[in-house]
């Protein structure tokens, strides 16, 4: 039987954000003809210290262009809000209802965010902004939660999971994640746990490498 087409949207803080949480899944389901989209809620441009702000919002927004047609997905949109800043300007910005016109007008299938358990406090507002806009819509849709800077776990264990197999397309995570060379340090310092994590959650489900996700609706 042939599988439905889906729209997927991620949702994320930063640039990389959206390969190192879920990107061999999302090219993974790319390759299957499911429509990819990306809001990211900052341009990161604290990421490049050294640059101009202007310089480095450039720089930050061609290297998620490129890592994006790298993937097959549709497209990135950057929200432009101040890292360190989600909390109020979401709201302030109108963020939040852009969210929800988005959501109204893709109709989508699944949405994949930050863990509210990330280390990270940008990570854990996208989180909140982006559940807050989906329960204000009452629309039923499947929200999965994935790690970046968390380690290994995640506190709701009670809540169902999702593992993907992605013994196929972890190889080109790693060559999407080599798009953003301005974040050399970030990717070697998480890189181990990429893989690592892949093959721990691979074990689950009996694959080589699998991605885990938390479903929170």
């Amino acid at each position: 039987m042939e599988q439905k087409k889906q729209t997927i949207l991620v949702f994320c803080a930063h640039s990389d954000d959206q390969i190192f949480g879920p990107g061999a899944t999302i090219i993974k389901y790319a390759q299957k003809g499911d429509d990819i989209y990306t809001y990211v809620f900052s341009y990161g441009e604290s990421g490049i210290p050294l640059f101009k702000p202007e310089e480095a919002v450039k720089v930050r927004v061609n290297e998620a262009k490129a890592a994006d047609r790298f993937i097959g997905g549709k497209g990135v949109v950057f929200f432009g809000l101040k890292e360190g800043k989600f909390a109020e300007e979401a709201y302030s910005k109108g963020i939040q209802e852009l969210i929800v016109k988005i959501i109204e007008q893709k109709k989508p299938d699944k949405i994949f965010t930050h863990s509210p358990d990330d280390p990270h406090p940008d990570h854990r507002s996208t989180y909140k902004v982006v559940v807050d806009a989906i329960d204000r819509l009452h629309y039923n849709v499947e929200v999965y939660v994935f790690d970046v800077w968390n380690p290994f776990t995640i506190t709701k264990r009670n809540l169902p999971k999702l593992y993907e197999d992605v013994s196929k397309t972890l190889h080109l995570k790693v060559k999407a994640l080599e798009k953003f060379k301005s974040q050399k340090f970030a990717f070697f310092t998480l890189l181990w746990g990429v893989y690592a994590k892949a093959f721990i959650h691979g074990m689950h489900i009996h694959k080589l490498f699998a991605e885990r996700f938390v479903k929170v609706r």
